[in-house]
This record gives C-alpha cells, sequence and structure tokens, in this order.
C-alpha cells in the first residue's frame, strides 16, 4: 500500500480522494496539506486522514510516500520539485506546468531523485481510447488522416471574477488549461507529436477573466492533421473522432467522467455508395482517477518511470506555449 498526501483539497482535490479512499488495496491517502484547513476539516475526518496546513509539514512525514498535487497550476513547480527534494514520488494534476522549461525542470528533478512522476491524463485510462489506439495499430482503421476534438462547457460562469481559474496567468488560452490539455493529450495518445500549430483565442462573453473562445489547427510528425476547440462560456459537451482511410471512430457525450462508449463507422469497400451505420461499442463501468491512482502506485513499486524527459508529458506543455505563441502572433508555430 502506497501512503500518499494530496496538497490540495478543492473541488477535485476531494474527488481524487474519493475515487481510491477505502477503494484501492495499492494507494491511500494517509495526510492531507491546505492553506485553510477549516475548509477542509470535515471532509478529512469523514475519509480518516489528518489535515497539516503546508505541504513542507506532509513532505517531512516519513510515513508519507508519494505527494498527490491538486493545487493552482502555477503553485505546483515549487510542489513538485520540493517533494522530489524530499525523496517522495509526485502525481500531479495536468497540465504539468505552464511553460516547457518548468515542466523540463519537474522532470529532471524527479529523475535526479530517482522518484516517480505521473501527470493526472485519466483519459488514457478509458477502454474507449484504448480501444482507438488499438484500432490504429492491428489496421482495422488503416492509416490515420484527421483527428478533431472539442471539450466546452460553461466554465466562466462558474467561478466569480477573483477567482484563480479566472487569472489569465493561471489559464492562459482560456479552456486549454483546464480541458483542451485533455484533449491533445489523447490526440498524442493516438497520433504522436505534433509538428505545427495555429490557433486563436479570444474572450466575447465576460468583461473579466481568461478568454472563453479557443481554437487550433494541428499538423502532426506523422502526417495526420487535427482541429481542437475550447469554448468555456457555452453548455457542456465534449467529443473526439478520429478519421483514418479505413473508416472513422468517435467518443463524447456531455459528462466525460462516466466510463464513455465508442461508436465506429466503416468503408464498405463492395458498395462505395452505400451510406454505413455506425456502431456502438459498450466498455464495462470503471473510475478513470482511480485507474490513473493506482497506475501510479504499481510503477512506484516497479521503479518505473511515468512522466520522462522528451516524453508526452513534456511535449503536451510545448504545444500549450506554442498556442500562447500563435495567437499572440496570429502565426503558425512549429514545435521545436
Amino acid at each position: 500500500m502506497i501512503n500518499a498526501a494530496i496538497v490540495g483539497l478543492g473541488r477535485w482535490g476531494q474527488n481524487l480522494v474519493s475515487s481510491i479512499q477505502g477503494k484501492s488495496d495499492k494507494i491511500r491517502i494517509a495526510a492531507g496539506a491546505t492553506r485553510t484547513v477549516s475548509k477542509a476539516a470535515e471532509f478529512a475526518k469523514k475519509q480518516g486522514f489528518p489535515l497539516y496546513d503546508s505541504y513542507q509539514r506532509a513532505l517531512a512525514d516519513p510515513k508519507i510516500d508519494a505527494i498527490i498535487v491538486a493545487t493552482p497550476h502555477s503553485q505546483r513547480v515549487e510542489i513538485i520539485t520540493a517533494a522530489a527534494n524530499a525523496g517522495k514520488h509526485v502525481f500531479t494534476e495536468k497540465p504539468l506546468a505552464l511553460n516547457q522549461r518548468d515542466a523540463s525542470a519537474c522532470i529532471n528533478a524527479c529523475a535526479e531523485h530517482n522518484v516517480t512522476l505521473a501527470v493526472g491524463y485519466n483519459w488514457r485510462f478509458q477502454p474507449a481510447l484504448q480501444e482507438i489506439r488499438r484500432m490504429l495499430d492491428d489496421g482495422r482503421l488503416g492509416k490515420l488522416l484527421h483527428i478533431e476534438g472539442n471539450f466546452c462547457g460553461p466554465s466562466v460562469y462558474r467561478f466569480g471574477a477573483d477567482h484563480w481559474r479566472l487569472n489569465p496567468e493561471e489559464g492562459p488560452a482560456g479552456g486549454m488549461t483546464g480541458r483542451g490539455v485533455h484533449v491533445v493529450d489523447a490526440m498524442l495518445y493516438l497520433a504522436g507529436k505534433i509538428d505545427t500549430v495555429h490557433a486563436q483565442s479570444s474572450r466575447r462573453v465576460l468583461d473579466y477573466g481568461i478568454d472563453d473562445t479557443t481554437s487550433m489547427l494541428f499538423q502532426f510528425k506523422n502526417g495526420a492533421t487535427g482541429y481542437l476547440g475550447t469554448v468555456i462560456a457555452t453548455a457542456e459537451t465534449w467529443r473526439m473522432q478520429v478519421f483514418a482511410e479505413k473508416g472513422w471512430v468517435e467518443v463524447g457525450d456531455v459528462e466525460h467522467l462516466t466510463t464513455w462508449q465508442l461508436r465506429a463507422c466503416f468503408v464498405d469497400r463492395a458498395n462505395l455508395a452505400a451510406h454505413c451505420k455506425p456502431q456502438t461499442v459498450v466498455f464495462p463501468e470503471l473510475s478513470t482517477e482511480r485507474a490513473e491512482l493506482e497506475n501510479f502506485a504499481d510503477a512506484i513499486k516497479a521503479g518505473r518511470r511515468l512522466a520522462i524527459a522528451g516524453g508526452d508529458e513534456e511535449h503536451g506543455v510545448a504545444v500549450l506555449e506554442a498556442v500562447l505563441e500563435s495567437a499572440k502572433r496570429i502565426a503558425t508555430v512549429k514545435l521545436s
């Protein structure tokens, strides 16, 4: 059993706790740290762990094997590097950082101290996404041509003007840091690294806060293309559709934390005029949050690295930086 301390007990931090506490035989929350202890005291008591008023106290606790970071984006680099220096394994919410320099610093610190670093891209544990990957690998879909996706919702309406999620420094490119990076990571999982980005981003609804309408075009290194839109001043929705030479597959709904269904439609080579109907594939229910945290625990026990230099976690941050640069310059940006 891996004993973890969670730093940050807002809505999502509490969701991570609830996904494993009393349910997993691989990892449990043994302590928590938050700046305002009173706000999380009742939750921590119910879940059976003590609360610290600083993450440094959690790092000093010899019973803690790992740190789970669920803080605002800009606070993570300091906590991750401090945890690595203390010899604690680290699971952090996404994105790993807001720029590639900081992402590299986190990865290097964990590598130097021989601790496992994981980033919370829970979509990778969706059976439907894993099946799409298998369909590309085994040739059922043929050559990948294009991926398009969106991840939208009423995020800007949920928080007041002084909330950290509406701070442009915490949420550059609008919905990208909270939502869009999930779609980017899923695209990297299916298509590999991105070569160029062309983006546009604006704030069209509120007179304060972050951009609410962001879209971008991608060229992947393997030649495939992609589109992503994230609008955070509209109703909840998400979707990703993969187009290949033999057909297409699609996932999407309103709720993304449930187990996805998959729709697949194939070309009928014997009757190219036919409008073939898609088939729906259903998968057994699972918690992707528990799956990602148990994968983290398994990696710790095996001494296995997850986020590494040059890996998708770092490349995803480079893509986010390129989106910002492209939207600012109104130009296509090539990733190094």
